[in-house]
């Protein structure tokens, strides 16, 4: 047996031996694997949301903390992890990247390109949950979002730092509305994100190519995790989204989210959260659902001028159940929100796209937004709107011989016919001020409904080539008196002649 100065000396010249960078490291590993969630045992001190390494090289997040297990869920698929594979804690929560290099890229919510392109050049990369900033920090939102879509822009303005839902049944045209909103902004210097969550792949091409034929795709990123993917990248496309537009926001740019949808993505955090064992509350769903969607969507701000004016506006989508409204997920999302754009099937089928039910649809920001020329124009059209769909409901019990009642009934059809907008035929503020301007003066009183629509598709090239110093007025200050008003009225009557003679023409051929 050696002496004890020898064996001294043997384990000095041991730990000498040792590299200088040595560091010790805590291992778990993996007890049961299914349906992308792994049980993890070993690592008593993961906090929640921390990234967890597997030997297989695959990555996922502690999203459930149990005395003696770790419910983790995978980004990827769960091939070569098998119960025993060893499992290391990183230190880190997941981070996406964020920068220009993004523009114009379809990429999944990690960021790694889905278009076939060169990997993402990121100018650094942040972490998908972040604090929505605090209410000192913020500025009034009272810069307008156009849409190009009369009835929103006129009816239920939204504002630059808004969040806005846009809710309804399956095909009603909820992500139509959407996009129509993304290709309005090929005008001005907004910044576009559109995140699909579990939507079929075909949808989402769709949504895709309709962005790159008629808006600006060098100014949109597509944050896509569709039906196919992976639990996990579906759970977190949302808050991966946003802090890609963050990006921007805090650097004095200004962003539109769409989230399409946040219904598949409850659904989603009730699966994984029934997996991994947490208690199920009202309707399956457990209770921090509501933190999910309420976190996320306070990250929506106008940010004050101290820290550069930058905004970012979200409009999160949810589907609904035979127009159920009082349902778990739609009354927490409504909850949240600054307002809602409610699409009826009944409105859809009837041909009136978009299908807007100005009766359940608010914006609580409203007018705020508004430019005083459209503000001016639009303040009687939702009450008369209004008033003509409870009248027509009495004109199928027979007929109404009240003149006065009749004279309601026909201003409503032209207001319909005038809210009515075909696809990718957005119109600019002007346009509108336009329209209503003469729908208000009595001009289109004496047309017909089809008349209305064919002057609608014309009013933007007749406005630039008729009265051009009218359109470039009341771009640059927003505002229109009543003489110009006037004058924006006869140049409309000057076009719904035109059109109507026309169209007496084309009979007479």
């Amino acid at each position: 047996m050696p002496e004890h100065g020898d064996w001294i000396a043997h384990s000095r010249q041991r730990l000498a031996a040792l590299p200088l960078n040595a560091t010790a490291e805590t291992a778990g590993k993996v007890t049961h694997i299914a349906d992308g969630i792994a049980m993890v045992s070993g690592l008593p001190d993961a906090r929640l949301g921390e990234l967890l390494k597997f030997d297989g090289g695959q990555t996922g997040f502690a999203m459930a903390l149990d005395r003696d297990i770790i419910g983790t869920v995978l980004f990827d698929s769960t091939g070569g992890i098998d119960a025993g594979t060893r499992v290391t804690g990183t230190g880190e929560v997941l981070r996406v990247p964020v920068g220009p290099g993004l523009l114009g890229r379809v990429v999944d919510p990690l960021g790694r390109p889905l278009d076939g392109g060169e990997a993402i050049l990121a100018e650094r990369h942040d972490p998908t949950e972040r604090d929505a900033p605090a209410i000192i920090d913020r500025d009034l939102v009272q810069d307008p979002v156009e849409t190009g879509v009369l009835v929103v822009d006129a009816l239920f303005a939204l504002g630059r730092g808004q969040r806005e839902l846009i809710i309804g049944d399956r095909a009603t045209g909820k992500t139509a509305l959407a996009v129509e909103a993304m290709v309005a902004q090929k005008n001005s210097e907004m910044i576009c994100i559109y995140i699909a969550v579990g939507q079929r792949i075909s949808a989402i091409e769709r949504t895709i190519a309709a962005i790159r034929k008629h808006g600006a795709p060098e100014r949109t990123i597509f944050v896509v995790a569709s039906a196919a993917s992976p639990p996990g990248l579906q759970w977190i496309a949302p808050a991966a989204g946003m802090t890609i537009a963050e990006y921007f926001r805090d650097n004095g740019g200004h962003a539109l989210v769409v989230i399409d949808d946040l219904s598949k993505h409850a659904a989603t955090h009730r699966e994984l959260s029934l997996l991994t064992r947490s208690p199920p509350g009202r309707e399956a769903y457990p209770g921090d659902i509501f933190y999910q969607h309420a976190h996320l969507l306070e990250r929506a701000a106008h940010l004050s001028a101290e820290l550069g004016g930058g905004s970012l506006s979200a409009l999160p989508i949810i589907e609904t159940d035979a127009g159920n409204l009082s349902a778990y997920i739609p009354t927490n999302v409504i909850s949240i929100t600054d307002g809602q754009i409610v699409l009826d099937s009944r409105l859809f089928a009837a041909n009136q796209r978009p299908a807007v039910d100005v009766g359940l649809s608010v914006s609580r920001v409203g007018g705020k937004t508004q430019k005083a020329a459209l503000r001016d124009v639009s303040g009687k059209i939702r009450l008369d709107y209004a008033q003509f769909l409870e009248l027509e409901i009495f004109t199928r019990f027979g007929g109404i011989s009240d003149k006065r009642v009749m004279a309601q009934i026909q201003r409503g059809e032209r207001i319909r016919a005038l809210l009515a907008q075909p696809r990718f035929e957005s119109l600019r503020m002007v346009d509108q001020v336009a329209l209503l301007a003469a729908l208000n003066a009595g001009v289109l009183d004496d047309y017909s409904t089809a008349t209305i629509g064919k002057i609608r598709s014309r009013i933007t090239h007749w406005l630039d080539s008729s009265v051009p110093d009218l359109v470039a007025a009341i771009s640059d200050s927003g505002e229109a008196d009543e003489t110009v008003r006037s004058k924006l009225a006869d140049a409309v009557r000057a076009l719904a002649t035109l059109v109507d003679r026309e169209s007496d023409g084309a009979g007479d051929v």
